[in-house]
């Protein structure tokens, strides 16, 4: 950790509550098993019949319950929490930079903040206006860096048009970077061996994150992704291969994306 820069066990706590707590739920369906020849007959099942059904149910999906794990998780970051403020006597901080009025972005960030809360995290909000320059921006995630009580920033995307999103996340200190965004964090995800990153796209976390509870086994599979974002996309191609599975990565430009998937689901 930089000089200046939270405790080590700061930034584990801050990089697992941020990227769990925002991480989609993932649902697997329950196969579907079809019962039809035998409800059409009025003749008791033969034992072929019977099997076919009975391996039908046994391979059927598990189903994920994303709320009982947000639950499980949201407990235990608090216990987290409680902890460091007894042990360093530190609450960790989180800076959600809003700019402009969009109100899907807004609504992105009163979850945030509404989960902030309830973990006990201390909490600042950066709103400004869609008219401040790509200068001024800089200007205020930089006063942030330089904040002791801030351990973790989140720039909410898109940005304004004129604005550029990468000179942006650029400029957020790696051990703040609670998105995930910065290269060095990136870098580090994609690369076998060495340093583990900071911190996590939080949607791709929370997916691995479900399945890991669930024990299910990647290694070994065949994993389709569809879309290649750099917020969700690539980085679960990069975290699924982490765990030893075979990522096929559809795309835009993918031919016959159906037949992938058909013919990948399967194992």
């Amino acid at each position: 950790t930089r000089p200046g820069g939270p405790p080590p066990e700061l930034v584990v706590v801050m990089s697992k509550s941020v990227n769990v707590f925002l991480g989609v739920a993932v649902g697997c369906v329950v196969g579907a098993v079809t019962m039809a020849t035998l409800q059409r007959s009025k003749q008791a099942p033969n034992v072929e019949e019977v099997a076919e059904v009975e391996a039908a149910f046994d391979r059927r999906e598990k189903l994920i319950d994303g709320k009982v794990v947000s639950k499980t998780i949201t407990d235990e970051l608090k216990a987290k929490v409680e902890d460091m403020r007894a042990d360093h006597d530190c609450v960790p901080g989180l800076a959600v930079v809003l700019v402009g009025e969009r109100p899907d972005s807004a609504q992105y960030v009163r979850m945030k903040k509404e989960k902030v809360a309830e973990i006990g995290f201390h909490s600042v909000d950066l709103n400004l206006p869609d008219t401040i320059s790509q200068e001024e921006l800089i200007a205020e995630v930089k006063k942030l860096n330089a904040d002791p009580m801030i351990h973790g920033i989140l720039v909410q995307l898109p940005l304004p048009e004129g604005i550029d999103t990468n000179e942006v996340l650029k400029a957020i200190a790696v051990e703040k970077d609670a998105d995930g965004f910065h290269a060095l964090n990136v870098g580090n995800m994609w690369l076998s061996g060495g340093d583990p990153p900071l911190a996590v796209a939080c949607t791709p976390a929370g997916c691995i994150e479900l399945l890991q509870r669930y024990d299910i086994t990647v290694s070994g599979k065949n994993c389709v992704v569809l879309g290649r974002s750099n917020i969700v996309g690539m980085p679960i191609c990069a975290l699924l291969q982490s765990m030893n599975g075979t990522v096929t990565c559809c795309h835009s430009r993918t031919k016959d994306t159906a037949e992938k998937v058909r013919v990948t689901g399967g194992g």
